[in-house]
């Protein structure tokens, strides 16, 4: 339970934060438990993360602002481990670099600058420009879906950690307005629910590079290799399919002209 200090505290920057928000951030403290705040974080324009919606949390302890928050984000990014809790000089991984003065807008700032960085830390990861974009195209998907798993998953949002079992739920039920504005997107691109992948497309989307040719599908492959192949042979012709034979018949000739050549000359003399 929040003390009566990290209320006040908390509601004020609430008050704050929603006023002016900073440039590709919003947060809000959870209905049920003001210690406990939801942000989104939109990719920034000229960064891997473009477009991306990053949604985490920050678990604040009863004492603050005497001691910082445990941040987390929840959505996969190529940058951090899903739900782990990140070592920052802004989280409590360092009690004491804390500084009271600052507020939840310094902390998101602070993630923000640190995540469009190639820092390492406890809790970052490496990965591609190309793997950072295709989870930012992904990100509202894996956010309204659970990662696909709102298929199996049921019932309410569970406390801890947010992960891709819960179904979307925990997302559901703390940005209601986006995850509508989601499932609308889902649809209109015909993404598949389940996997995230276009309805259109034959093959899987995943954070790796793809060959253009779908998966599974060996009968069609062999088609595409011979027809190839019957393209090259005919573009070829008979003069680059029979080039051994024609190079033997110009050696014989050659041999035997230098022969004649041989022969008359010593005739001559």
């Amino acid at each position: 339970m929040a003390s009566r200090a990290a209320h006040k505290r908390l509601t004020r920057e609430y008050k704050t934060i929603s006023e002016n928000p900073p440039p590709y951030i919003t947060a809000h403290p959870s209905e049920t438990n003001i210690l406990e705040w939801h942000y989104i974080i939109t990719g920034p324009e000229n960064t891997p993360y473009h477009g991306g919606q990053y949604w985490g949390t920050l678990m604040f302890p009863p004492n603050y602002p005497f001691a910082p928050p445990a941040i987390r984000m929840h959505t996969p990014s190529g940058r951090f481990h899903p739900s782990s809790r990140l070592c920052l000089s802004i989280s409590d991984f360092h009690p004491r670099s804390f500084n009271p003065a600052w507020e939840v807008s310094t902390i998101l700032i602070g993630l923000l600058s640190f995540m469009t960085s190639e820092e390492m830390t406890t809790g970052s990861v490496s990965a591609t420009e190309t793997e950072r974009k295709c989870h930012a195209t992904r990100s509202r998907w894996w956010n309204s879906t659970g990662g696909g798993s709102h298929i199996k998953a049921g019932g309410p949002a569970q406390k801890g950690n947010v992960k891709a079992g819960d179904g979307g739920a925990k997302f559901k039920s703390e940005w209601p307005d986006l995850d509508k504005v989601n499932w609308e997107w889902i649809q209109e691109n015909n993404i598949d629910p389940a996997t995230g992948a276009r309805i259109s497309s034959t093959s899987p989307s995943s954070c790796g590079p793809q060959l253009g040719i779908a998966a599974g599908s060996g009968h069609q492959t062999h088609a595409v290799v011979d027809a190839v192949m019957q393209q090259r042979d005919a573009g070829r012709g008979w003069l680059f399919r029979n080039k051994l034979v024609l190079a033997g018949m110009a050696i014989f000739v050659y041999v035997l002209i230098a022969r004649l050549l041989g022969e008359g000359s010593s005739t001559s003399s």
